[in-house]
Formats: structure tokens, sequence, C-alpha cells
């Protein structure tokens, strides 16, 4: 399977600002092409290349003040290379974190999900739990809205789902973590977040929007929540959202078995 992805972000600068992308392919993949420009008014602006212990590469940059263009595309053919987890690991997404707050969730977790055993069925039933409890709506949810202001809410985007699946999985003792993703097939097309579990020695994805095929997403950040996988973070100065255009094309668009345990990896 082949899938051509590309993001372009415009922003405001004004401050001068340091920023963090995270919207390349994961390091697992080797794309046959890529490419990452950024530019201010017209002039390029260096850019320094990092990664994290999960593969997630970030795109780090200081911005003087004007119109701030990043673009990035790549092609990616096949599947990544096997994401493996070790003990720490296991450890890290067993807990609560800032946006999965699965010590407050465990109550509904074990209410809801107390009496299932077997762990395909336990990734199903948290999966259809989530997508029939919230709306999915666009705007309906703050940058800061965790697993548990979403379920009052009962209402969000794909991180607010994502989020709540992660809560609850990690409520029933399954490590379970956030993955932001290109996502072809989506509508409308944007970035796009979905749980990842534990079982059977894999990552498994737990998708409750049902929105795209899990068989075609491309991987960019992992982590724990939201607070590790932002595509932006501005750490010091100002800039603006002006726009965002994100495109995700597959040569093939599987159907999805919501049954069966897949890996985006």
């Amino acid at each position: 399977m082949k899938r051509d992805v590309s993001a372009r972000i415009v922003l405001s600068i004004t401050q001068p600002a340091d920023l963090v992308f995270a919207i390349a392919v994961a390091r697992q993949y080797q794309p046959s092409e890529e490419r990452f420009a950024a530019s201010v008014d017209g002039s390029p602006v260096d850019v320094h290349e990092l990664s994290d212990a999960h593969g997630t590469r970030l795109h780090r940059l200081s911005a003087g003040t004007g119109e701030l263009v990043v673009e990035y595309s790549a092609s990616v053919e096949g599947q990544a290379q096997t994401d493996a987890a070790s003990e720490t690991d296991l450890l890290v997404y067993s807990r609560p974190s800032r946006y999965a707050e699965s010590d407050s969730l465990a109550p509904t977790a074990a209410a809801e999900f107390g009496g299932i055993t077997g762990a395909a069925e336990l990734l199903a039933s948290v999966s259809s739990w989530v997508g029939t409890q919230l709306a999915y709506v666009s705007g309906s949810s703050l940058p800061t809205d965790g697993a548990v202001r979403t379920l009052l809410a009962r209402q969000g985007v794909c991180r607010d789902y994502s989020h709540l699946s992660v809560a609850l999985l990690r409520s029933l003792g399954i490590p379970a973590r956030l993955a932001a993703v290109y996502a072809p097939g989506l509508a409308p097309m944007d970035f796009h977040a979905v749980a990842e579990a534990w079982v059977d020695g894999r990552w498994c994805v737990v998708d409750a929007t049902t929105l795209a095929p899990r068989q075609t997403l491309v991987r960019i950040a992992t982590g724990r929540d939201a607070a590790d996988t932002a595509f932006l973070n501005v750490m010091s100065g100002r800039a603006d959202v002006v726009d965002i255009t994100v495109t995700a094309i597959a040569d093939v668009l599987p159907g999805d078995d919501l049954n069966e345990l897949v890996s985006i990896a």
C-alpha cells in the first residue's frame, strides 16, 4: 500500500518565536520521497530535527515576526518497522496522565466493562462504548480538556475520543497510549488521533470515531496523550494559526472489520 501525505501550516508570528513541529512521518518509516521546508515572508528558515524514544521526529525552528509557512510531504510504501515496548514503557502507559485520568475513571470502567475478560473483546467494547457515548462535534472541546471533561460533555473530536479510550483501557489494566497519524479516507481531512492498546505483544489501534480505515494510518507522533503528540508547540514568543491544510491519500482504502486487532506498524 502506498500513501502520500502532506501538511501546510501558515502562522502569523507577532513576537519572535521558538517553535517545535511534529508533522513528519515517524522514524520507523523509510519514505521514498520526503520534503520539509519553512520560510518567513518568503525567506528560508533553518530547521533542526530531533527524535524521541518512540520515533517521533520533531522539527524545531526559530522564526522572526512575519508570516511563517511550513510545508511537509512524504510518500510511504508498505508498513513501518515494528514498534516494540519495554517494561518501562508499559508502566508509563499504564499510569494516569494529564489528559487521560484513568484513576478518576476507574469506577466507570469497572461498571461498564468489569465482566469482559478477552482482550480483543475488551478493545472492541471500549471502542464501541466511547463511540456511542460521544458525539463528534468539530470545535466542541478546548485544548485543555481531558477524558473526564469529555465524558461529562458527551462530545468532542478525535483527540477527545482517544483520550477517553486510553483512560478507560488503563483503568482496566491495559497499557494504552495516543498516536497522532495521517489518516487516508478521513473526512473532513485533518491530522487525526487514535488510541493504541498493548495486546498479545503488539500495539493495536482503537479508533472510536471509525472515521478512517485503521490499516491505512501513518504514524506521526506517539506518547502518553496530546501533551506528547501535538503537531505544534510554541515554546516561546507568539504564533497564531492562519491556515492548516492536510492531505493523506492511499492507493487502496480497505474495509475495516472493527472486531479485528489492527496495528499501525
